[in-house]
């Protein structure tokens, strides 16, 4: 059998598969946490509606809505974090490798910090672009449901995309851009700095070098270095998370209204038990 031939580190096919890997990442791992999702959502834009938790939230929603229910909001789920991934994970590889190669070895080692938080902090800024019309038609679906028959605002991407630029323009659709960005680019921030700097801990208090480590040890390690840093990520970002919700289901709202009228504890704390959970075991996987 002809042996596999690897991937050249930094060619066109290896950030070729970055990009693909992030979409693996995010796009299946986000549409399989949708309930989680669902709920944080709703914690967050309806909260006189759910105000008892994550059990009583998913009980709430399969009451109305029966098992399918819980999944409202997988399509631009799927397609919007499908498509964020992709850059973040991709252009977050090239951009490490160009930072980095701006400085020799031992300086870039040095202040790989600076170069984790930066190429981060910019992958994610493209990558929100691409995400922002679909998270707008995610969270309408998932918060704004007919009082009578529970059905969502739109059936998916396909037909709430065009529906919300044709009776609110194109804006609408990026007016969430802002807080995302105040949401996405610490979270991922964090993210990538967390994971690097807890995956680095925990090999070094490990007997033996990574290498010396199968792959599914290896992975154990990504996973538990990854859901560490999900923790904190979840933590940092929440409070925009809080802003883009609200903001998406009203067009009317503004980024300062929503601050100011949201009562602090729970611009700060609504949701964010489920977040982390969520988020924690979206950043390990």
């Amino acid at each position: 059998m002809a042996e596999k031939k690897k991937i050249a580190m930094y060619s066109n096919e290896f950030w070729g598969a970055c990009a693909v890997g992030g979409v693996l990442s995010c796009g299946l791992t986000h549409t399989a946490v949708t309930p989680l999702d669902l709920v944080k959502c709703n914690m967050q834009a309806n909260p006189k509606e759910f105000n008892k938790g994550l059990g009583a939230g998913l009980s709430k929603i399969y009451g109305q809505r029966g098992l399918s229910g819980l999944f409202t909001g997988w399509g631009p789920t799927l397609a919007g974090y499908s498509v964020q991934g992709a850059f973040k994970f991709g252009l977050y590889e090239y951009f490490k490798y160009r930072f980095a190669g701006a400085f020799d070895p031992q300086t870039a080692h040095t202040y790989r910090d600076l170069i984790y938080l930066s190429a981060s902090a910019s992958a994610e800024f493209f990558a929100d672009i691409g995400l922002s019309c679909f998270e707008a038609v995610k969270v309408r679906i998932q918060t704004t449901l007919d009082p009578v028959t529970f059905k969502p605002a739109f059936r998916g991407v396909m037909d709430g995309i065009p529906k919300i630029a044709a009776t609110e323009g194109i804006g609408a659709l990026y007016q969430g851009l802002p807080p995302l960005w105040m949401r996405q680019i610490p979270y991922t921030m964090m993210k990538f700095f967390g994971f690097e700097r807890a995956v680095e801990l925990i090999y070094k208090n490990l007997p033996k070098k990574k290498e010396e480590y199968n792959k599914f040890q290896q992975l154990l390690v990504s996973f538990a270095g990854g859901y560490a840093a999900g923790v904190f990520c979840a933590a940092v970002s929440h409070p925009a998370d809080t802003v883009v919700s609200k903001l998406n289901k009203d067009k009317t709202a503004t980024i300062g209204a929503i601050i100011r009228d949201t009562p602090k504890k729970d611009l700060l704390t609504k949701g964010l038990g489920v977040r982390i959970v969520m988020i924690g075991t979206l950043t390990g996987l």
